[in-house]
């Protein structure tokens, strides 16, 4: 930190600030190379963890541990601190007969709490049986200038946490443990689907024309090129292309990008997974996805009924399936509404929806169907064969053409992933983006314009297939028992300090 603005810090901050100055006046480099870690305060616990302190005496082990200090006890001339690593904590005994005055005097003067310090020598149990390691050498290896916040080790105030993640890190072991869990998830789900001979795929995250879902946009400019570019909103109609192209099974795991709300369900940066394979459909990827599902979860959780909030979920498949329209008959939509737009908007109004004024009749049915239906799924259930006015890249039902065929997943009353048989048929492509061509004149912001080339793509001929989208951050807000998508997203979008 430059002493520009040192007006403006706390006292703590000054008083380090001054150390920083006389350590480098000493000579003294407070952000030096790399110490020699070769044990970590979780794999001590879990190897001598359970020997006597007697035992340990008659053998004390030489380790080497780094990390922050979170915690220091002066004594005059013992001290007792903790050090937190990345697998946890280990507390450290600093005697000044031991060490030598002259380390032991330098520690008190210029260690503070928050600093970063290696530091080595045996290990012994204390009488109250704690796991201690009787410092012999220490380094500081990077001066904290900035004090951990007040009550650090409890730290609730969300809006530090999410916008400040590193201290939440530090603070919230339980927040770390997440993270481990989400990367664990996605190996899973990796693992799986290279068994199943998929091939993992890289598409364009700027994309000419927004395209594959029903959302705005992130607009740029390439200035060599000179032309608009969007940020992905969906890597749909490019990994259909490579299913024209000759490949049979693809996926990636991907961030899409959309210019929406941002709430618990939604942030505008978002991980997904899309996956497609040719010669299937959509009934097949029901079971598919039941029996990723139930991978997933217990190759990550060890089982596959877990809690969340209130209720225990439970992926035993296999999992009920709803027609769409006669769910929300059901839930005591009118007849009316599924048959007339301005009934559908009059219905609507009248339990006090809010509807966009140039929301298509598929739109309108959906935010009836959220506000319906939606809240209540709170066991798997796929809900099945959405109007085509919803669904513009999926197959029509051939017993039933103005529905398609396709589902959405529901756990704990939000959508966790999409699928359908793929529309195949070029004509019928272009037809219905179109039909989205003239929405979009009349107002609709989440349609898009004409994508000329995905068109040329499947006029050379696509096989019948299935796609799926999984929204990453949900699942991993079921599988973590969190209410937040930001409490499964390291750097959520947050409004400017």
């Amino acid at each position: 930190m430059t002493e520009e603005g040192v007006g403006d810090l706390n006292d703590l901050v000054e008083r380090r600030l001054r150390k920083l100055r006389e350590l480098k006046a000493l000579g003294i480099e407070p952000y030096s190379g790399p110490w020699d870690a070769r044990d970590r305060a979780g794999q001590l616990a879990a190897g001598y963890g359970t020997k006597s302190k007697e035992e340990l005496e008659a053998a004390p082990p030489e380790v080497s541990v780094s990390g922050r200090l979170v915690a220091v006890r002066d004594f005059g001339k013992a001290t007792f601190a903790h050090l937190l690593d990345g697998t946890g904590r280990i507390q450290l005994y600093l005697k000044k007969d031991v060490m030598g005055a002259e380390k032991y005097s330098f520690f008190g003067k210029y260690v503070d709490i928050g600093d970063i310090v290696g530091a080595s020598g045996p290990l012994f149990k204390t009488r109250t049986g704690e796991l201690t390691v009787e410092v012999r050498d220490f380094a500081l290896l990077s001066k904290a200038l900035r004090p951990l916040p007040e009550k650090w080790h409890g730290l609730q105030d969300v809006e530090i946490r999410y916008r400040q993640r590193y201290l939440d890190l530090i603070a919230n072991p339980q927040v770390k443990e997440i993270f481990r869990l989400r990367s664990s998830v996605i190996k899973a789900i990796r693992d799986f689907l290279e068994e199943e001979g998929f091939i993992e795929v890289e598409t364009p995250m700027m994309h000419r024309v927004a395209g594959g879902a029903a959302a705005r946009p992130f607009k740029t400019r390439h200035l060599a090129l000179d032309m608009d570019l969007y940020l992905r909103i969906a890597p749909e109609l490019y990994l259909k292309r490579l299913l024209v192209g000759g490949y049979e099974r693809v996926f990636e795991l991907n961030k899409n990008f959309r210019n929406e709300g941002i709430s618990t369900r939604h942030n505008p940066e978002f991980t997904m997974l899309e996956f497609y394979m040719a010669n299937r459909d959509y009934v097949f990827l029901m079971s598919f996805t039941e029996r990723m599902f139930t991978r997933i979860a217990m190759k990550t959780l060890g089982k596959i009924k877990f809690p969340y909030g209130d209720t225990e979920i439970d992926l035993t498949p296999p999992w009920p399936r709803y027609p769409m329209l006669d769910i929300m008959r059901e839930k005591g939509v009118p007849a009316e509404a599924f048959r007339d737009p301005a009934a559908a908007r009059q219905w609507a109004a009248g339990k006090n929806m809010e509807i966009a004024p140039g929301a298509s009749f598929g739109k309108v049915l959906d935010e009836i169907f959220k506000e319906m239906v939606e809240p209540t799924l709170i066991q798997p259930a796929f809900i099945t064969d959405y109007p085509v006015e919803l669904s513009p890249l999926a197959k029509r039902k051939p017993s039933e053409p103005s529905l398609v065929e396709r589902f959405e997943l529901f756990i704990a009353g939000r959508e966790i992933a999409n699928a359908f048989s793929e529309l195949t048929d070029p004509l019928d492509q272009r037809e219905r983006f179109l039909r989205q061509v003239e929405e979009k004149a009349g107002g609709e912001e989440e349609t898009h314009p004409m994508d000329e080339d995905f068109v040329r793509a499947l006029e050379y001929g696509m096989p019948p297939a299935a796609g799926e989208g999984v929204g990453i951050d949900r699942l991993m807000m079921l599988l973590a028992n969190v209410a937040s998508i930001r409490d499964v997203i390291l750097f959520p979008q947050m409004k400017p300090e």
